[in-house]
């Protein structure tokens, strides 16, 4: 046998092998396929691969572990326990950089699933050689690297801690200075993962000097970095007062409010998060971003999207409105009350409904004028039909309870409150007959127009506890007229009346 049949056996080996990982990292990529490449044991068959002496044979094996990980956390469990991670780990650092990606893509999709897996990754020593590949010269490595640290930060405080510990952050800082956008864009939202779960570690991303360049790339036109970077700044600024004030002071304001009126759906509703993020610590913050027009930029951004972008914004003007009643007064200014009447109709979902009914009461709890901004614009009947609508997921029961409950408790403004008289449940009621026994003792203008509107009548109609709050207040509405007036609206009167003209014998 010849030199050249013997090697030829050898490339024949070596074309099947690599034939063989082409066609599994092919297969792979189709959900359909999965089922039956798993029932063939191919994640047993994958692993020699991972050590072969054929660079490509050992990237594209990489490759098809990395998309059947991705698949699942049943599939991602089998890689854990066939032993193939510290494989992976090892090669890290001497593999070339197609390798070297393939292997971060690995550990990515089996981080993941669940913070188990992620914490078997950190276990085999991952993080260290993952943090080597932050500073590789290549930005496709420092890209693969960040999106796997991103995956293990992002499952909980301990995991995102670990993280930190192995000294991802400064390098992380480091990579959303580089020219490249993806790499950019990755980094950026491994920073906002990692600062997501505490003070601690969002303070940790601070100390590295994050917040000017992440501020700097507000502007950035390319709307997947811009939803990145709003995210992280979010994240920072949500934890507390000195976070939020660090974040303003890299004079994000008024450059941030261009934001919420970009074409990218995320990027608006992560523009308003951020300003909300602020907003909700100190009348002094919100006071800020009033002043930079930013109340009025959030009120077009709600009246211009629909659905959960309007989340946030809805969210951040009952903030600002809760802090105090000039703050509030600068809501109902800014015209703020009918884009949230607008959002309690239009919207599906229930709990976008009970933010705006949530914020309607703060705007309204201050004093009789602010209650009065939110009364004239008819919402009372809709929050009132949403609280006894069965329909209505409990928050939207409880929350538009409490708006009514704040709006009412304030509301001297009786053309709105009438019309509740009639449909109004007994918790309610009292508060708005409560509203009635205030000002019907001094108003005789309103007195007038109570008993020709059917106010009174109502009222005489109304089943009270006696001894009950409700049937004081009754009491009170009842003193402010005359006994037969009272008599004559009251339940069976004309009945009476009736019996008196039957009963009656005429003096002939």
């Amino acid at each position: 046998m010849s030199q050249r049949q013997v090697l030829q056996v050898f490339e024949q080996y070596q074309r099947a092998r690599t034939q063989f990982a082409q066609a599994v990292a092919e297969l792979a990529s189709r959900p359909q396929n999965i089922e039956t490449l798993q029932n063939a044991g191919v994640i047993s068959l994958l692993r020699p691969l991972l050590l072969d002496v054929v660079p490509t044979v050992q990237q594209t094996a990489a490759l098809a572990l990395g998309r059947l990980a991705n698949y699942n956390d049943d599939l991602a469990e089998a890689v854990v326990k066939g032993d193939i991670l510290p494989q992976l780990v090892c090669s890290l650092s001497e593999q070339n950089r197609f390798y070297k990606k393939a292997a971060a893509f690995v550990l990515r999709a089996v981080a993941k699933h669940s913070p188990q897996l992620a914490q078997a990754i950190v276990q085999c020593g991952a993080l260290e050689m993952l943090v080597i590949c932050l500073e590789d010269f290549d930005p496709g490595v420092k890209e693969a690297a960040s999106w796997a640290l991103e995956y293990i930060a992002r499952h909980n405080s301990e995991l995102s801690q670990a993280v930190v510990d192995a000294g991802a952050v400064p390098l992380l800082v480091l990579c959303i200075q580089e020219p490249e956008i993806a790499l950019k864009r990755i980094a950026a939202s491994t920073l906002s993962d990692i600062s997501k779960h505490s003070p601690e570690l969002a303070q940790t991303v601070v100390d590295a000097g994050a917040i000017a360049h992440l501020a700097q790339m507000i502007l950035n036109p390319d709307a997947k970095l811009k939803r990145q970077v709003l995210s992280a700044l979010s994240q920072i600024a949500k934890h507390s007062v000195d976070l939020a004030e660090l974040v303003v002071e890299a004079e994000i304001f008024p450059v941030v409010l261009t934001c919420l009126k970009d074409s990218d759906e995320y990027v608006k509703k992560n523009g308003a998060t951020l300003i909300r993020e602020i907003a909700k610590h100190t009348p002094e913050l919100s006071q800020l971003i009033v002043n930079a027009g930013g109340v009025a930029a959030v009120i077009d951004c709600i009246g211009s999207c629909r659905g959960t972008v309007r989340l946030p914004g809805i969210m951040m003007l009952g903030y600002v409105a809760a802090h105090s009643e000039n703050l509030s007064m600068a809501v109902i200014v800014s015209k703020g009350i009918p884009p949230l009447c607008a959002c309690l109709l239009e919207e599906q979902e229930d709990h976008i409904k009970a933010a705006a009914a949530w914020a309607l009461g703060q705007v309204g709890r201050h004093t009789p004028a602010h209650a009065r901004a939110v009364a004239v614009a008819n919402v009372l009947p809709t929050l009132l039909a949403m609280y006894v609508d069965t329909r209505s997921s409990e928050d939207l029961q409880m929350k538009t309870k409490k708006a009514l409950k704040n709006i009412l408790q304030k509301c001297t403004y009786l053309p709105a409150l009438e019309p509740l008289l009639h449909d109004a449940p007994p918790n309610i009621m009292k508060h708005i007959v409560g509203q009635f026994s205030k000002v019907l003792p001094h108003d005789s203008k309103a007195r007038r127009l109570f008993v020709t509107t059917g106010g009174l009548k109502k009222v005489q109609e109304i089943k009270a506890e006696p001894g009950s709050l409700l049937q004081e207040y009754i009491n009170t509405i009842n003193n402010c007229y005359p006994e037969e007036i009272v008599r004559y609206y009251s339940p069976g009167y004309s009945e009476m009346l009736l019996e008196r003209v039957e009963n009656y014998h005429p003096v002939l």
